[in-house]
C-alpha cells in the first residue's frame, strides 16, 4: 500500500486552482451527466460507495442525505470548512489548490438533495483560502456553472462563502448553523437534527470539504471504483494532516485502513535523527493518545482506532518523539479547550476551566499527588453530559494522557520539573 491520489492527483499544478486548469484535467466533465440523473440515483450511488463524513464524526454521507424530509420545503447545503481542530490542515489545502473540485461536488450534492442555496462556512483565519474560493465561485458563475439553469438543466444553485470569526465551537454543525444565522456561535440541542430542522429552521445538510469533493469522484467513476480503496466499513481514501516530530510533515492521501506506522515511516520519512516514537494523537487534539506500542497495531480507519480506544476524527496525526514531555503537551490542550468552550453547558464551562487550572498548578510547581486523580475525576464527570462534544473533546485527552503516562505527571508533582526535559515550566516558557 502507498499513497493513492483520488482527490489530490493534480494538487501539485498551480493552474488546477483556476477554472481552465481544473477543466483541463477533467473538471466539470461529469456535471452534465450528474444533472441528467435522478437525484435519488446520486444518493444511492453515494450510499453504495460507503463514503463517510470526513470532518470527524464519520457518519455515512448517503444515509445523512436520506434523513431529509420529503416535504417540499426549501433546504440548504452547508460546507463545513471551519477546520478548527488542532493539527488539522487538509481542508485548507483542498480549498487553496482545488476550489472547483469542492464547488463541483457541492453542485452535484445540492442537486441530489434538492437544495438551491449553499454556503461554504470558512474559519476566519483562512484569509487566502477565502480569496481563492471567492475567485473560483465568480469563475463558475461567469461560466454558467452556478446560478440559474445550470448548463441548461433547469437546476438552480447559488453559492456563497461565509467567513466565521475563528471560534472552534463553530466547527460543530449546529454551532456553525447558529453562527450562519447571525446568532452567537453556540450548539443547539438535538433532536431536531439539522436534516429535519437546521439553517433558518429548514432542512439542512452539513458536510465537510473533503466529503463533498469525494462526491465528484464517486459520481464520475462510480461507487465500485471508490470501494476498491479502503476497507469494507471504511471505504475510499482519506487525507491525513501529519505534524510534529517527523521528517516530512504535510498532507497525505492514503486508503483507509493504511497502517499508521507505514504512514509515519514510509510517507513521512520516519522520525527525526536519533529520536524514537513516543506517542501519536491519530485524529486531532480531541482523540485519545496512542502509545508507541499501540501505534504499531493501528490502522488508519474508524474501526481499528476505535478498537484501540481512540478515533480517526478529522485525520490530524500529531507525532511525538521521546523528547516531548506529556505534561507540557497536555497543558497546551487543556488551555485550548478552556479558551474555546462556548460556556453554554456547566460541565464544559466549569470543567474545562478546572482541568486547565489543575494542570497548570502541576506545571507551575504547585501540584499535589491527589491532583492527578482529580484530573481524572473532573474529566470523567464531563463526558457525555453536554449539548455538543467539546466537553468530551477536552476530557478524553486528559484521561488518555494521565492513564498512559502517569509516571511523568507524578514526577512533575514530586520534583517540580519535567521528567523528560529536566526543566521547569518557567524555564521552558521564559
Amino acid at each position: 500500500m502507498a499513497e493513492v491520489k483520488l482527490l489530490t492527483e493534480f494538487y501539485h499544478l498551480p493552474e488546477y486552482q483556476t477554472l481552465a486548469g481544473y477543466k483541463a484535467k477533467g473538471g466539470y466533465a461529469v456535471l452534465p451527466t450528474a444533472l441528467k440523473m435522478q437525484p435519488q440515483a446520486i444518493i444511492d450511488e453515494v450510499k453504495a460507495s460507503g463514503l463517510r463524513g470526513r470532518g470527524g464524526a464519520g457518519f455515512p454521507t448517503g444515509m445523512k442525505w436520506g434523513f431529509l424530509p420529503k416535504n417540499g420545503e426549501p433546504r440548504y447545503l452547508l460546507c463545513n470548512a471551519d477546520e478548527g481542530e488542532p493539527g488539522t490542515f487538509k481542508d485548507r489545502m483542498m480549498m487553496e489548490r482545488a476550489p472547483h473540485q469542492l464547488i463541483e461536488g457541492m453542485i452535484i450534492s445540492a442537486f441530489a438533495v434538492g437544495s438551491h442555496k449553499g454556503y461554504i462556512y470558512v474559519r476566519g483565519e483562512y484569509v487566502y483560502p477565502i480569496e481563492v474560493l471567492n475567485k473560483a465561485i465568480k469563475e463558475a458563475y461567469d461560466a454558467g456553472l452556478l446560478g440559474k439553469n445550470i448548463l441548461g438543466s433547469g437546476f438552480d444553485f447559488d453559492l456563497d462563502v461565509y467567513r466565521g470569526a475563528g471560534a472552534y465551537i463553530c466547527g460543530e454543525e449546529t454551532g456553525m448553523i447558529s453562527s450562519l444565522e447571525g446568532l452567537k456561535g453556540q450548539p443547539k440541542l438535538k433532536p431536531p437534527f439539522p436534516a429535519v430542522q437546521g439553517y433558518l429552521r429548514k432542512p439542512t445538510i452539513v458536510n465537510n470539504v473533503e466529503t463533498l469533493a469525494a462526491v465528484t469522484y464517486i459520481i464520475k467513476d462510480g461507487a465500485a471504483a471508490y470501494r476498491k480503496h479502503g476497507t469494507e466499513k471504511s471505504a475510499g481514501t482519506k487525507l491525513f494532516s501529519v505534524s510534529g516530530n517527523v521528517m516530512k510533515p504535510g498532507n497525505y492521501e492514503v486508503p483507509l485502513g493504511y497502517p499508521l506506522m507505514d504512514l509515519i515511516m514510509k510517507e513521512c520519512g520516519g522520525m527525526k535523527p536519533g529520536r524514537k516514537l513516543k506517542a501519536i494523537i491519530p485524529g486531532g487534539s480531541s482523540a485519545p493518545i496512542l502509545t508507541a506500542e499501540e501505534c504499531a497495531k493501528a490502522n488508519m480507519d474508524y474501526e481499528s482506532l476505535a478498537g484501540l480506544g481512540s478515533m480517526l476524527g478529522s485525520g490530524a496525526v500529531i507525532v511525538m518523539d521521546d523528547s516531548q514531555c506529556m505534561v507540557d503537551m497536555l497543558g497546551v490542550l487543556t488551555h485550548f479547550y478552556a479558551h474555546e468552550s462556548c460556556g453554554q453547558c456547566t460541565p464544559c464551562r466549569e470543567g474545562t476551566g478546572w482541568l486547565d487550572k489543575i494542570l497548570h498548578s502541576i506545571l507551575e510547581g504547585r501540584g499535589r499527588l491527589q491532583d492527578i486523580d482529580l484530573l481524572i475525576k473532573v474529566a470523567d464527570n464531563m463526558k457525555g453530559k453536554t449539548i455538543c462534544a467539546l466537553s468530551d473533546a477536552a476530557a478524553l485527552p486528559v484521561l488518555s494522557f494521565v492513564n498512559k503516562f502517569r509516571d511523568e505527571f507524578e514526577f512533575y508533582v514530586r520534583e517540580g520539573r519535567s521528567k523528560v526535559k529536566g526543566t521547569t515550566y518557567a524555564e521552558n516558557n521564559h
